[in-house]
């Protein structure tokens, strides 16, 4: 079984910053990727990005792409979204995820990840 807990989150201005952190424990030596993914009040939960936990590539929404970046520390079991340019529509819960082997879904599918954070809030204000 693999734990993630999620930190980071807050209220800031929009143009500002933040930096979330996903700390796993537990199986962690079977993690495939890590990803983020949020979900807005009275919407579907959606991808925001991933990491592939060997080689580092990574994958972003459209939406993110150019202002938002992931990126791991394997040593401590950690991957973090840097968030730059933060827009009031990026206000949500954002979720880290991982996902221990392919299954065959898509990286920016939530059936692709075994196990989920609880959450943390960003809420951008205008």
């Amino acid at each position: 079984q693999v734990q993630l807990v999620e930190s980071g989150g807050g209220l800031v201005q929009a143009g500002g910053s933040l930096r979330l952190s996903c700390a796993a424990s537990g199986r962690t030596f079977s993690t495939y990727v890590m990803g983020w993914f949020r979900q807005a009040p009275g919407k579907e939960r959606e991808f925001v990005a991933a990491i592939r936990w060997s080689g580092g590539n990574t994958y972003y929404a459209d939406s993110v792409k150019g202002r938002f970046t992931i990126s791991r520390d394997n040593a401590k079991n950690t991957v973090y979204l840097q968030m730059n340019s933060l827009k009031p529509e990026d206000t949500a819960v954002y979720y880290c995820a991982v996902a221990v082997r392919p299954n065959g879904a898509g990286l920016s599918m939530f059936r692709a990840y075994d196990h989920w954070g609880q959450g943390t809030q960003v809420t951008v204000s205008s």
